[in-house]
């Protein structure tokens, strides 16, 4: 009986410290949190890694490739950017290097020279989880 006694004080002494906390801002900083979460929810766009597969000239083996990814990894976005002369395929999307590390990792075994590259133009849907 005394047990329960003791964590109901607890409990309640608990809450009164918690109704007690009090921030006071600056109306400044208020207004600069504001602009940056609304400066960010207007971003189409974050920054992150993709895996480059092929930079090729050859526009049938770029999508001979992109084919052949798609069927063995339907699961990992892969799309090309064209940077004339060249098609370059790439695959995921990932917000730090590790993860695009990671992928690469698991890619090296079927496709050779493949690097990570910086991506300033990735949509939130489309970034990958872990594989």
């Amino acid at each position: 009986m005394k047990k329960w006694y003791v964590l109901l004080l607890l409990a309640g002494w608990c809450t009164a410290l918690t109704a007690q906390v009090k921030i006071k801002e600056d109306p400044l900083i208020t207004r600069m949190v504001e602009t940056y979460i609304n400066g960010n929810k207007a971003k189409a766009s974050v920054e992150g890694w993709r895996v480059q597969l092929l930079a090729t000239t050859d526009r049938q083996r770029l999508e001979s490739v992109k084919q052949s990814f798609q069927y063995r990894y339907p699961s990992i976005p892969i799309d090309w950017v064209h940077s004339s002369p060249y098609y370059q395929l790439r695959a995921g999307a990932f917000t730090t290097k590790l993860e695009a590390l990671r992928l690469k990792y698991i890619l090296e075994r079927e496709y050779t020279g493949i690097y990570l590259v910086k991506d300033d133009k990735i949509k939130p849907e489309e970034l990958v989880g872990s594989y």
